[in-house]
């Protein structure tokens, strides 16, 4: 008799593990389910690689915009990134105007402390500035790209004398680091010394040192006035800098090319 009622223990435990392991799920999850019902619930979820941005260094940066600026719609492209002025709509009314100016500033004055730019010129001013966002991209890796701000002296106002004042500038809008320059200063050609200057204009850029190119074809410019240097990137990439100067007006300039 015992062992009989023994047995059948057995059996019913048997039979009940069996029942729990086919339907326990089944009934803990319509529970949870009612639980759930109605009910919102916030979840914090970090996304790997969330706001992540490829980082151009300094040579990358400097050689994607000398191609972008003398491309014609070949592999790297100039587009601008801005909307025009609405109607009503005054240049320097605009917040992103009065901080590319502001921006400008900051960089005018690393120039000249760095002995590229005299201290006479003068600060830029949103009232007689014009600026517009472009963005220099490689058309086959859009993800080489820089944000550039091209700020010009404006050419309807009146009266306004352009001695010791930039004339026009190209500026990375990230961290306001100027990659080209034109500038009515007190300077005469024979005040320039070019290697210090593409020495010092290097530095501040965070750019190798500038190679003299010797060979360069004088027609490709049109002042005598100059001197060009190879800034060497990554492979066979490089970039010609050529700081210049036009006689008359007393500009002198930096600027960047393929």
């Amino acid at each position: 008799m015992k062992k009989t009622i023994i047995r059948l223990f057995f059996l019913l435990w048997t039979v009940l593990i069996v029942g729990v392991s086919i339907w326990g799920p089944e009934v803990l999850s319509r529970y949870k389910d009612r639980s759930l019902l109605g009910k919102i619930y916030r979840q914090e979820v970090e996304l790997a690689g969330e706001g992540y941005r490829y980082e151009l260094s300094a040579v990358e940066k400097v050689y994607v915009l000398s191609q972008s600026l003398g491309s014609q719609m070949g592999d790297y492209a100039f587009i601008v990134n801005q909307k025009g002025l609405k109607q009503g709509e005054l240049q320097e009314e605009l917040p992103s105007v009065k901080k590319a100016c502001e921006s400008c500033d900051e960089g005018l004055r690393a120039l000249k402390a760095a002995g590229i730019l005299p201290d006479s010129v003068q600060e830029t001013d949103p009232a007689i500035y014009e600026a517009v966002l472009y963005s220099a991209i490689d058309v086959r890796e859009p993800r080489n790209y820089v944000a550039i701000w091209k700020l010009n002296l404006a050419d309807n106002i009146r009266g306004l004398r352009k001695e010791n004042r930039l004339m026009d500038v190209y500026m990375d809008a990230d961290d306001g680091k100027i990659y080209e320059f034109y500038a009515r200063t007190e300077w005469e050609w024979e005040n320039i010394d070019p290697d210090a200057i593409a020495r010092s204009w290097c530095a501040y850029l965070e750019l190798p040192e500038p190679i003299l190119w010797e060979d360069a074809n004088p027609l490709t410019e049109t002042t005598p006035f100059f001197r060009k240097y190879i800034i060497s990137g990554a492979a066979e990439e490089r970039t010609i800098m050529t700081v210049g100067f036009y006689e008359g007006i007393r500009e002198f300039f930096i600027k960047v090319s393929g």
